[in-house]
């Protein structure tokens, strides 16, 4: 399956529906994309407000026979080995369940008028950490999710000027580096911050810090771990 840009694929390997050589697939073609990587964010983040959101609190009501469509799609989408072609638009047809069903919740949260939870699921084993640096006065939160020997990383980054070139590193205890994203800082980005996610080939035991530097070399600031 071709995994360029395609909201369907995405979607499935949120849902971890696709085959492991697809999984992976996923996984190399996401570490170097930044338009699926910002897709997937939006994904997880409805996703994430899906599981916090209580069945009364819809504006309509969760989609009628949601939960039961999307297990049936998805185990249609495991047991379909024989055709390529029928259980890649099974695949599709569950991230459209998915990604409807997240929308749903999520409108239900912006439309609710009572207050909102401030309970935020978090996977096991995630660590929030956050740092400034005196001296280039910028600074970063990030959580950093275990995955099967990776780690997913979701950042917020301040402070860094308008036109800076930066990338995400990853540091492991050994002293080696993975970069885990790049970015041009814009002039919002400047003002406001900059939200990004990222991917590093590096076990989530090993995880020693994670830092933003610019395309020269010039460290910005950096978090330990």
């Amino acid at each position: 399956m071709t995994t360029s840009h395609d909201p369907g694929a995405l979607a499935a390997w949120l849902l971890g529906a696709l085959e492991p050589e697809e999984m992976r697939a996923m996984e190399q073609h996401l570490s170097s994309c930044r338009r699926c990587q910002a897709e997937v964010a939006s994904l997880r983040m409805a996703r994430d407000a899906l599981q916090v959101v209580p069945p009364e609190a819809m504006l309509d009501g969760p989609p009628e026979g949601s939960d039961l469509l999307l297990r049936r799609t998805l185990n249609q989408v495991r047991s379909e080995r024989a055709s390529r072609v029928r259980r890649n638009r099974l695949v599709t047809a569950a991230a459209a369940v998915a990604v409807a069903i997240a929308v749903a919740a999520g409108g239900a949260v912006i439309g609710r008028t009572t207050a909102p939870s401030s309970v935020t699921a978090q996977e096991p084993g995630t660590r929030n950490v956050s740092a400034t640096d005196a001296a280039t006065g910028a600074s970063m939160s990030v959580a950093v999710r275990p995955a099967a020997g990776w780690v997913r990383l979701s950042a917020s980054v301040e402070g860094i000027p308008q036109g800076q070139k930066c990338r995400l590193v990853v540091f492991s205890r050994d002293g080696s580096r993975v970069e885990a994203g790049s970015w041009l800082v814009s002039a919002a980005g400047a003002r406001e911050g900059t939200a990004l996610d990222g991917f590093a080939l590096v076990s989530p035991a090993d995880v020693a810090s994670v830092a933003v530097e610019n395309l020269d070399g010039r460290r910005f600031v950096e978090v330990r771990v």
